[in-house]
Order: structure tokens, then C-alpha cells, then sequence
């Protein structure tokens, strides 16, 4: 097992438990405890661990968020399927908003080059990306930028959407729950996904399984507001069938 193999399975086992210990790592894999050391240290630099005595603990669990480029580097491949999962929420023609995240990222780099959309969204580098791109048309919310997400925040970019009737809304999600439906770290960029669920028809949730189960501090909409919730097989087959009975359609790719 490669090093970045390893520290993923870490990763993995660290969410599902809520902490880890290093002699139990290094017995699992048949490795050192110095080499799993290293493993949490480069997990710790990334953002997504935090070290603790004798082990570590996921940064979710500590209410952190972590920046954008830490979360971009993980569950690469199930963020890619999801992303082209979503392609078939598509409208045939007309409008979409796209949250800024890492999974709604992907679905913006393989959007299709044969249909004419309106695309919105809040993410100065997404927008970026889909002004080059001939068939699309784009409209920038701005606003407040924030640092760690690099979305756009605020009354700013969120009065526009008012004024707007989208087709179908790609979301972003750091924690879903039945119990406390979608909910992410901050407040503001909590209100602006809210608006984005409001000025939309349907509603598509892009998030791998890690996220499922976990709570945050701002709640931006209930299950029963979301259409469609496409994750990976990660998630549990039973667990799935909770999120369905609360309302969207849940699909594991």
C-alpha cells in the first residue's frame, strides 16, 4: 500500500470512528508507529486531522472547517463519479446555479459543450473556469468573498436571486442528517444556499458519504427541500433508505 493509500484509509477510518490511535494504526497496517506518526502529520497539514495524544481526531468533530484546497485533495474519485452522476439532472436547456464547493467543482469541469445553459453561481474560480466556454452563459453573484470557501456571501450576492427562476440548483453540503437535514459551518454562507434552494425548481445535493451524518452549526435546508441526493457507495444501503424516506431521491454511484 502507497503512502497516500494508506493515509486515505486513514482518513476514511478516523470519520467513520470519530478518532484513532496510533499503536492500533500501525498493527492494522504492519507498519511503525513512527511511519503513522507521519501519516497524521501530513493528514494534520492537509486539514483534514487533528492530531491528539496517542492518535487523532477528524476536524468535523472539532466544528473546523476545513479550507478549500484541503478538501479538494480527498475522495477524489467519488467526487468525480458524483459529479458525472449529476450531468443527467441537467436541464435539456435553461438555467442552473451551482454552489461553490469541491464536488460541485467537478460537475462545472464536465459540463456538457452540446447545450445552451445559463449558469449561476457564487465561486470567483468556478466562474472563472465556465467563462471560457462558449455555450454557457454566466452570471457572477458578488459579494463578500470568503477566504476559506472563496464563495460569495452577504446581501450582495444574495439579492439577485430574488429576482431569479432557476431550472435546478447543484448544492454543496458540509454535514447532511436526517435528523438535522443539510447544514454547513457558517451562517452566511448558510443563508446563501438557502436563497439558492429558494430561487430554484429542483434541487440536486452533490456530497460524498463522509459528509452524511455529520452536523454543523447553520441549518440551510431540510431533506424534504432536496430532489435528488447523489453520493457514493460509500454510504450505508440502509442509510440511504432513511435519507429517501425524508425525501429526496438518493442515488449512489
Amino acid at each position: 500500500m502507497y503512502a497516500e493509500e494508506r493515509q486515505q484509509e486513514i482518513l476514511r477510518r478516523t470519520r467513520e470512528a470519530g478518532r484513532v490511535d496510533v499503536m492500533t494504526l500501525a498493527e492494522d497496517f504492519g507498519v511503525t508507529m513512527e511511519t503513522i506518526r507521519r501519516d497524521l502529520t501530513a493528514l494534520e497539514r492537509s486539514g483534514t486531522l487533528r492530531r491528539v495524544h496517542g492518535g487523532a481526531i477528524p476536524v468535523e468533530r472539532l466544528g473546523f472547517e476545513p479550507a478549500l484546497a484541503a478538501r479538494d485533495a480527498v475522495m477524489t474519485a467519488e467526487k468525480e463519479r458524483i459529479a458525472k452522476a449529476a450531468l443527467a439532472e441537467l436541464p435539456a436547456d435553461g438555467s442552473v446555479v451551482i454552489d461553490a464547493g469541491t464536488t460541485t467543482g467537478r460537475l462545472v469541469q464536465v459540463l456538457p459543450s452540446d447545450r445552451e445553459l445559463t449558469v449561476i453561481v457564487n465561486s470567483p474560480p468556478l466562474a472563472t473556469v465556465l467563462a471560457t466556454r462558449s455555450n454557457l452563459s454566466v452570471i457572477m453573484l458578488g459579494g463578500r468573498v470568503r477566504g476559506r470557501t472563496l464563495a460569495t456571501v452577504d446581501d450582495w450576492a444574495m439579492r439577485p436571486l430574488d429576482r431569479l427562476r432557476v431550472d435546478v440548483a447543484f448544492m454543496a453540503t458540509n454535514g447532511c442528517s436526517v435528523e438535522a437535514g443539510l447544514t454547513t459551518p457558517d451562517p452566511a454562507e448558510a443563508a446563501m444556499k438557502s436563497a439558492m434552494i429558494r430561487a430554484s425548481r429542483r434541487s440536486v445535493v452533490l456530497t460524498d458519504h463522509t459528509k452524511i451524518g455529520n452536523d454543523y452549526l447553520a441549518r440551510f435546508a431540510d431533506l424534504s427541500d432536496i430532489s435528488v441526493l447523489i453520493t457514493d457507495t460509500g454510504l450505508d444501503a440502509g442509510l440511504a433508505a432513511e435519507l429517501a424516506a425524508a425525501g429526496p431521491e438518493v442515488v449512489r454511484v
